[in-house]
């Protein structure tokens, strides 16, 4: 059995996103106005705090202005307000602007702040540090630690140098054993941790299974009569057919910045879809293209998000813990924003474990009060408006749109019914002879790109001598089930050229499935879409993976 170093703390949280970051610090604001000294740990996989984040990003500044009342003496990158905002429906050569006065609520950006979500992370962590947390990057959490009455007592982070065949190398480091009271997920959406504790104590039981979109983004630096600093601008339609959710945003930032990313919801059904190529394509459209010629692409990424909302919110507490920010779902779809319902769900959350931790002749082995502190705040209530948002784009493009205007402008989000979703992301596949192969254009080099091109902006990096952290609960599955049912939509979901079908003589059907996991952006599509749930991803070694700039 391996030895490991213990460190005992208070409080541990997994992940340094805004959720983590914003219970750290609340954490240490309650105890200093308490006069208590309250030990509390971040663990982030990312190289650095912000490494491994992305989001478009608007920023609704309510919970942070709740959480650092201060924020703009203290420096945070929140530099450029919303000025304008369009919302625009395409047709495959044009596009008509929604007006004004039809813009649904929920997307009005007025008082909002296009931002970094990576950088306001990294300044999140300052201030979580100036608190005394102590933040270590570099750390990935890759197994809970369960007492002996089955409640989570801790984490232990990976272990470093391990050989691909699982043998401990010469620069072998086993990973640390960090216990504490309650230990807080904030990994983010499918988070691997958070999967665990939501099937070992059966989270779900009393909501419907969450679905998710596939987020990809790229950060370009265009012409400076092209930038329009604070313009917001959102489309629905083209390049998607009528029956797939997805939609688009380009955000115009400072210096010159603009920030381009193409949602496509996971419930989609052919398996020969590409969401990076759709995004691709969107690029060339006659109302989008002039933005970006002449421009340089600086950055690219990927990421899964939650899009259930609250119908499909988990249990958030469990022996020892709870589930926070995106582990727990709290993204509000309309809005296209999960930063400041994130940070709000990490300070509710602080304040549930710090009420237990202050008493310590409690014996309650969960933070009992999150769920009514949830229930009774401004999170809960936007979180309820939005609900009947997404289910309803199950029905297509069109009536989920003139449904969201009479959900959102006439009943405000109060409708008295409640829609389901009504399935589960990875049984939405048709058979692949069902389906209509699509023809993907060649990338022109100067606004659309290949996949490996774009890995290479990720300045993604893992050890190639490492075990693959894509793991296969049956190897066989892959050609006997996906490739030949569905043509391996792996190659086709994934946004980072992970999964290729090679054709190899050795092989029984000829054809083999081979993993790149070198070139994996962390976005879990692959853990989500598989239908068979036979992917399961973990963590790789802590550090590995993208190095997001500016993101």
């Amino acid at each position: 059995m391996t030895e490991r170093e213990q460190m005992e703390f208070d409080v541990i949280i997994v992940g340094a996103g805004p959720s983590g970051l914003s219970a750290a610090i609340h954490l240490k604001q309650l105890a200093e106005s308490s006069g208590l000294d309250i030990s509390v740990c971040v663990l982030e996989k990312g190289s650095e705090v912000g490494a491994h984040i992305l989001s478009g990003a608007i920023l609704e500044p309510t919970a942070l202005n709740e959480l650092l009342p201060d924020w703009k003496e203290l420096g945070a990158p929140l530099h450029t307000p919303v000025a304008e905002e369009k919302i625009m429906f395409l047709s495959e050569a044009g596009g008509l602007s929604l007006p004004g006065v039809f813009i649904p609520p929920a997307m009005r950006n007025h008082g909002n702040y296009i931002i970094s979500l990576g950088n306001l992370c990294r300044w999140l962590g300052e201030q979580a540090e100036a608190a005394g947390v102590e933040v270590y990057a570099g750390f990935a959490a890759a197994e809970m630690i369960y007492d002996d009455d089955g409640a989570v007592a801790g984490v232990i982070t990976g272990d470093m140098g391990v050989n691909a065949d699982g043998t401990q190398s010469a620069n072998f480091e086993p990973g640390i054993e960090l216990r504490a009271r309650y230990t807080l997920l904030a990994e983010g959406c499918r988070g691997h941790l958070g999967k665990e504790v939501k099937q070992r104590y059966d989270l779900e039981k009393d909501c419907e299974p969450q679905t998710y979109g596939i987020g990809i983004k790229e950060l370009w630096e265009v012409e400076p009569d092209k930038h329009k600093p604070g313009l917001v601008v959102h489309t629905a339609g083209w390049p998607l057919d009528k029956g797939t959710y997805g939609g688009s945003f380009l955000y115009h930032l400072e210096n010159n910045q603009v920030a381009v990313g193409f949602v496509v919801g996971l419930d989609y059904s052919n398996p020969y879809l590409s969401p990076y190529d759709e995004f691709q394509r969107f690029k060339t459209h006659p109302k989008i293209v002039e933005t970006f010629k002449g421009g340089r692409r600086i950055s690219y990424g990927a990421r899964a998000i939650n899009e259930g909302g609250l119908q499909s919110m988990p249990k958030m507490t469990f022996p020892g813990g709870v589930l926070i920010g995106c582990d727990a779902g709290t993204l509000n779809m309309p809005k296209i924003k999960g930063s400041h319902t994130a940070m709000k769900s990490g300070m509710l959350a602080a304040e549930a474990v710090f009420e237990e931790w202050a008493e310590p002749s409690r014996q309650n082995p969960e933070p009992a009060s999150y769920a009514g502190l949830i229930k009774n705040s401004w999170l809960y209530k936007e979180l309820y408006r939005a609900r009947n948002v997404r289910p309803s784009f199950k029905w297509g493009l069109i009536i989920g749109t003139l449904y969201t205007a009479l959900d959102q402008i006439v009943f405000r989000g109060n409708a008295p019914w409640t829609l389901s979703h009504g399935h589960v992301d990875h049984e939405k596949l048709i058979p692949a002879d069902q389906s209509t192969l699509i023809q993907y254009p060649k990338p022109d080099g100067e606004v659309s790109f290949d996949k490996l091109s774009s890995v290479y902006l990720s300045n993604t990096n893992h050890a190639e001598d490492q075990p693959c952290h894509l793991q296969l609960r049956d190897p066989e599955l892959p050609v006997q089930h996906n490739y030949q049912r569905y043509a391996g939509p792996e190659q086709w979901f994934c946004p980072a050229g992970v999964y290729e079908f090679v054709e190899d003589e050795k092989a029984e059907d000829g054809v083999r499935l081979q993993i790149n996991f070198q070139n994996c952006v962390h976005c879990k599509t692959c853990d989500i879409k598989d239908p068979n749930q036979n992917i399961n991803w973990v963590v790789p070694e802590g550090g590995n993976g993208p190095n997001y700039p500016n993101m």
